[in-house]
This record gives structure tokens, sequence and C-alpha cells, in this order.
């Protein structure tokens, strides 16, 4: 399958995209003092291990999507090179 150059563009901006808002999302609830992700001894709660699930799900997910969209323009890339290394070469002057 050959991806297109928006597509894969699109794949890798989401891959990073979906890390930086989980990288967030994961210091938030590590830094929690609302209760809901540590109980007044301190320890996790059921709220904390399900979203901490969540965001290594996202992570995984995101390094895969991030990764097709990287090798996506890579091939584009190695594909654009080859052409132009086998094209003719353009007529010139004839003598």
């Amino acid at each position: 399958m050959k991806l297109s150059r928006p597509v894969s563009w699109f794949l890798l901006a989401f891959g990073v995209w979906s890390w930086f808002i989980w990288v967030s999302f994961v210091k938030n609830l590590w830094n929690d003092a609302s209760g809901l992700a540590f109980d007044a001894a301190g320890d996790p709660t059921a709220y904390f291990w399900v979203h901490l699930l969540l965001a290594v799900t996202s992570f995984l997910l995101g390094t895969a999507v991030g990764a097709v969209g990287l090798r996506g323009l890579r091939a584009l890339r190695r594909e654009k090179n080859t052409t132009l290394a086998t094209s003719p070469a353009p007529p010139g002057p004839t003598p």
C-alpha cells in the first residue's frame, strides 16, 4: 500500500500530538491532589490505574501511527530519489 504525502504527514503529526497530549495528562494524573488518583493514604486508586492504562495504550498507538506516517514519508522520498536517478537525461542540442 502506498500512502500519499498528506496522509503520511497527518499520521506522523497524529503520533506526535498523541505523545504530547498523553505525556501532559500523565504528569497531571501523577500530581493529582483532588483525591481521584490517590486515596488519603497516598495509594493509587482504580481511577489512576484505568487512566494510566489508557495513557500507555495511547502511547503505543501513537507510536505505531507515527511510525507508519514516517515510513510513508521515507518511502516517498526514496521513490523520488530513485525516479530522479533512473530518469533519462533531457535531450540536449544536437551537433
